[in-house]
């Protein structure tokens, strides 16, 4: 089951919607056209389409599962006394005093460009279930970073 928000299980049903709708029928023409320019054998027109196909069609079915499982959270049951999935965290790193915030969210809406980050990440995990206040050090790959939780928002 893939925790997620409205707006994230909207964004991967336009995504499916859109790879049924435009890009299968587009992969089914470039291979009907490289099926019509002959011998099969040696056409790396028509494997590429079909190589192409292959992977579209597995995406399509990852997003369908995706879709399937999704449990979509009501943003307006959300609290903010703890840590927890579509909150808003902003810490301090107590090593070097520099400021972070970030927003748990499910791994298909995670965007580190944007603040994102995945709720199954060891930030993340460290972090849920913590309050405002509360210390903690927290295992990544490059060691181990110590993080004051400022703040909880929506």
């Amino acid at each position: 089951m893939a925790y997620m928000s409205q707006e994230g299980y909207d964004k991967l049903v336009a995504q499916l919607r859109r790879m049924e709708a435009v890009d299968r029928p587009r992969v089914i023409e470039a291979i009907r056209e490289a099926r019509d320019k002959g011998d099969l054998s040696e056409n790396a027109e028509y494997d590429a389409a079909k190589e192409e196909q292959g992977l579209l069609e597995g995406k399509i079915n990852e997003l369908k599962q995706i879709i399937a499982d999704a449990k979509i959270i009501d943003a307006s049951k959300l609290k903010t006394d703890s840590v927890q999935i579509l909150n808003k965290v902003e810490l301090k790193n107590l090593k070097n005093g520099m400021k972070m915030s970030y927003t748990i969210v499910s791994d298909t809406e995670a965007n580190l460009k944007q603040g994102k980050i995945s709720v199954n990440t060891p930030i993340a995990q460290g972090l849920l279930g913590k309050k405002v206040g509360d210390q903690v050090a927290i295992k990544v790959p490059s060691g181990i970073i110590n993080l004051e939780i400022l703040s909880i928002s929506f």
